[in-house]
């Protein structure tokens, strides 16, 4: 919205050309993100806390938890809120790459916010069915993964609808672009080829399941916000680069038109996640609740489908994908062994937790983990 404002105050006074630069403008997305989060917090939690809407904990979880009941959930709403905002006023508004980034987070959200409400309302940890959730979630994925296959492999002009249309009544013939290939990272010249319906399963594979990983990562004060920060920043970075022809030919990566825009909503990620850090921090003021951590999943899920960095993405969110094999591990080892079980709890943080890691010592040790993860995803970049 800005953009626009001071592009057409621009024809007039060259000051307001600085605000053409994505640089600058991802920077301001992170600051306005950040200001409106650090000032809407303490509003939010005290209407969260006169609502009642408290955290039920597990029972059957580590005693130490017990202490976290009824702490105000659903905060994610807060860090939902910063990032739309921030991202409305400084994108291009005819981006459409930012608009499905846009669409996944509140879609997620709004899922999450469903089961977070569930939760609250009835006092159950357990909130929507695990059948339902997944449904709601591959709607929104395969809406998403269906226009992306499209967007990314059409030229900038054409609509994509019209070409949807065009693909269903021609029997589904389409052959994808060498840029939408799954990159191998550290290779230079290798590129696995996916098809539109490889493309669109990867996708939604990619989408999905970073959403529901991020969630199961959310069971300690600040464990996962940090890292969706540092995760999104870096894919911020790459988005950049394949959205500019120049270091895209340098760096030997696919020229994506229109992904540079992403380092906008990228950066509005990371102002939000850190605002919203001051707050869940421990002692935790607020949790995120399903309705933050689905949908901040979602979007780095997006983001890294839309600048060809799947890969890239379970390398940097290691943590994440350690968490959900942890789980997928005990499910079903604990099924097939009559009982018994490989980790004291899953996921993983708890384990550590009864292992006698303080709760603090696990979150700082995660982030230590994804910091270091995050510097070899990006030199992915010249390495190759």
């Amino acid at each position: 919205m800005l953009l626009e404002l001071f592009q057409w105050l621009g024809e007039d006074i060259r000051a307001f050309q600085v605000f053409n630069y994505l640089s600058l403008r991802a920077l301001l997305a992170a600051l306005t993100a950040f200001a409106i989060g650090f000032a809407a917090g303490p509003a939010v939690i005290r209407y969260l806390k006169a609502m009642k809407v408290g955290q039920a904990v597990r029972h059957n979880g580590p005693k130490t938890h017990l202490v976290k009941d009824g702490t105000p959930t659903m905060g994610g709403a807060l860090i939902l809120l910063a990032i739309g905002l921030s991202t409305l006023l400084w994108m291009d508004l005819s981006n459409r790459f930012v608009w499905v980034v846009l669409f996944v987070t509140l879609g997620f959200g709004w899922i999450g916010w469903a089961d977070d409400y569930r939760k609250v309302v009835h006092h159950d940890p357990n909130g929507m069915s695990a059948k339902e959730k997944f449904a709601w979630q591959s709607l929104v994925g395969i809406v998403a993964s269906v226009y992306l296959a499209f967007a990314i492999a059409a030229p900038g002009d054409i609509h994509v609808l019209d070409m949807i249309v065009g693909w269903v009544e021609q029997g589904f013939p389409m052959q994808m672009p060498p840029h939408a290939d799954l990159i191998i990272p550290f290779f230079k010249h290798f590129a696995y080829p996916l098809g539109i319906f490889g493309f669109i399963a990867l996708t939604f594979v990619v989408i999905v399941g970073t959403s529901n990983a991020v969630n199961l990562t959310d069971g300690l004060d600040g464990l996962a916000i940090l890292p969706c920060t540092l995760v999104g920043s870096a894919l911020g970075i790459f988005a950049y680069v394949v959205g500019r022809v120049d270091y895209a030919h340098y760096l030997l990566f696919p020229y994506i038109p229109g992904t540079g825009e992403l380092v906008v909503v990228c950066a509005a990620l990371a102002g939000a996640g850190l605002a919203f850090l001051w707050y869940n921090a421990y002692p935790a003021q607020v949790f995120m609740g399903d309705v933050g951590a689905l949908a901040l999943g979602g979007a780095l899920g997006t983001v890294a489908v839309i600048t060809r960095q799947e890969l890239t993405l379970a390398i940097m969110g290691g943590i994440f994908v350690v968490e959900t094999l942890s789980v997928i591990i005990q499910t079903t080892y604990f099924r097939f062994s009559g009982g018994k079980r490989v980790f004291l709890m899953a996921p993983i943080h708890h384990h550590f937790e009864l292992k006698g890691w303080k709760e603090t010592q696990v979150v700082t040790r995660f982030w230590i983990i994804t910091f270091v993860l995050v510097l070899i995803g990006l030199s992915t970049l010249k390495i190759r």
